[in-house]
């Protein structure tokens, strides 16, 4: 078979149109963010031309993303690499069979399990924080409900107003992908969320005094909305790390001894810079901990937020060996 002369960038376009009709957007973007990377390597080593990519310059590929990533980001990474070769096996871009020689990078038990958390101590601070000075603003309700309630951050997303049942009170997560607003289990994530009487005020005063009113494009209206309507991911993202940077909340005190007036951290969209601020996925696992570390058992925590009991073990639960010793004091026999 002869190969026909592609640009990486061409196949990269046909490769995420044929995924868009039937991945989910955070899907979607984790195959274009991989897929980016892997086009600035070959554009540094001057490849313009898929038939020059061979098993030898993907390892290559694979040993440059090792020099800035951890090894689990860099396995996903090879995981699309492989598919994204395997589809341009059949645009004759690349000999056929060149996937087979793609091996995702090889992880430990321990690499499998992400460490980022936010504590509960951290939390009370950052919510104290913005409750004095940005009560019921958009970045108050995206820390509160993110960590009373530890959704993911597609769930947020995929609340509307009428969502929000102010006399239970509670929040209704449900999957609407029609109108742009798919969950991660689908169905299967759908759920209500109790909230505490304080949470509730807090969303309701947003309701009432902040929140934009604005619809989005299918004429819902968003519970986290901005003047030109729903909330985007990045966006919501984006409040996050400011909200966890430590100098946000704690007076201006930096433990990286970093100078908050040269910090390019303190920026809109560049606080993910900052060592010590975190994503929403940090905030779902701080919530887990704290919820079992407070006694909740862990089908009540696991049903709350939508997990396994064997996920919410081996990638949530990051409570100490002590922590999880005085879980088990209770329950103890003496036999």
């Amino acid at each position: 078979m002869q190969l026909k002369p592609t640009p990486p960038q061409d196949a990269k376009k046909r490769y995420l149109k044929k995924k868009q009709t039937y991945v989910s957007d955070k899907t979607y973007y984790n195959y274009n963010t991989a897929l980016k990377r892997f086009l600035e390597y070959l554009d540094e080593r001057g490849i313009d031309d898929m038939r020059d990519v061979d098993s030898d310059e993907i390892v290559r590929f694979e040993e440059w993303r090792l020099t800035d990533v951890k090894p689990i980001t860099c396995r996903n990474d090879m995981r699309t690499v492989k598919n994204f070769i395997q589809f341009s096996e059949t645009i004759q871009a690349v000999p056929v069979g060149l996937h087979e020689l793609v091996e995702p990078t090889k992880v430990s038990a321990d690499d499998e399990i992400c460490d980022d958390v936010l504590t509960r101590q951290e939390a009370s601070a950052i919510l104290d924080y913005v409750g004095k000075y940005e009560y019921a603003s958009t970045r108050h309700v995206i820390m509160l409900v993110l960590w009373k309630c530890g959704m993911r951050i597609g769930g947020l997303r995929a609340l509307d107003v009428e969502d929000f049942d102010e006399g239970r009170p509670a929040v209704e997560i449900r999957h609407r992908p029609e109108t742009g607003t798919p969950l991660k289990r689908k169905e299967n994530s759908e759920r209500d969320v109790i909230i505490t009487s304080e949470t509730a005020e807090v969303v309701q005063d947003y309701i009432e005094t902040t929140r934009p009113d604005s619809t989005d494009d299918y004429g819902r209206k968003p519970l986290i909305a901005t003047d030109h309507g729903r909330a985007s991911r990045t966006t919501i993202t984006k409040h996050v790390y400011i909200a966890t940077r430590p100098c946000f909340y704690n007076g201006g005190k930096c433990p990286s001894d970093r100078d908050p007036n040269e910090c390019e951290a303190t920026y809109w969209g560049h606080a993910s810079k900052c060592p010590s601020s975190v994503s929403p996925h940090a905030l779902r696992r701080g919530y887990v901990t704290a919820a079992r570390n407070a006694g909740q058992p862990k089908d009540v925590t696991g049903e709350r937020v939508n997990m396994s009991g064997k996920i919410l073990e081996k990638h949530y639960d990051k409570g100490s060996y002590d922590e999880k010793a005085e879980r088990r004091r209770d329950h103890l026999k003496d036999i």
